[in-house]
């Protein structure tokens, strides 16, 4: 009963091989009508080969469609493959040598206008003024908890308050500094 099993395998596998030999010329037609390229198409085919060497598969009913399909199947993950290829390398080169990935060759200054360096200092100076102005409680709360970035557990610990107190001190400081920057 193994012997019949293993002689049913090479059967299966020198059928199939010799399905893929004899219609070697239409599905190099086929693949290079896919492709574009005769020498990507006889990449498929070699790999349509490694394929059905390896392959432990059962009876097949139509082994020339089963060689397309397996050979579509390779024609696709070489597309996938490309277009990652040329994402990620296009993703290197404008990370690299900081290029607009949108226009091709165009570099881009990602360093802010000197009107929006302005703009975003005046902001700051109003926001440090607007905390300055925070009543003492909420103040202290709000810079643990905002601006040295503890939980609100951590902040509760440390001044002795419960958790519900520092949510009360942070809403009480950010209705101040919305008001405050206004």
């Amino acid at each position: 009963m193994g012997r019949r099993a293993v002689s049913d395998e090479s059967e299966q596998l020198s059928g199939l091989t010799s399905v893929l030999a004899v219609n070697r010329p239409q599905l190099l037609r086929f693949f290079t009508a896919r492709t574009g390229d005769a020498g990507e198409a006889e990449d498929v085919l070699q790999e349509i080969w490694l394929h059905i060497s390896r392959a432990e598969s059962g009876p097949i009913a139509n082994p020339l469609a089963y060689l397309h399909r397996v050979g579509m199947n390779i024609v696709l993950d070489r597309v996938r493959e490309r277009r990652r290829r040329t994402k990620r390398e296009s993703d290197w080169i404008a990370v690299e040598h900081d290029v607009d990935p949108a226009g091709p060759g165009e570099v881009s200054d990602q360093s802010p206008s000197p009107l929006a360096v302005l703009e975003g200092r005046d902001r700051l100076r109003r926001l440090a003024e607007a905390i300055g102005q925070l009543p003492p409680g909420a103040a202290r709360v709000f810079k643990r908890h905002k601006l040295d970035g503890m939980s609100h557990s951590e902040v509760a610990a440390e001044l002795g308050i419960s958790r519900s107190a520092v949510e009360k001190h942070i809403a009480v400081a950010l209705r101040h500094l919305r008001e405050l920057m206004a």
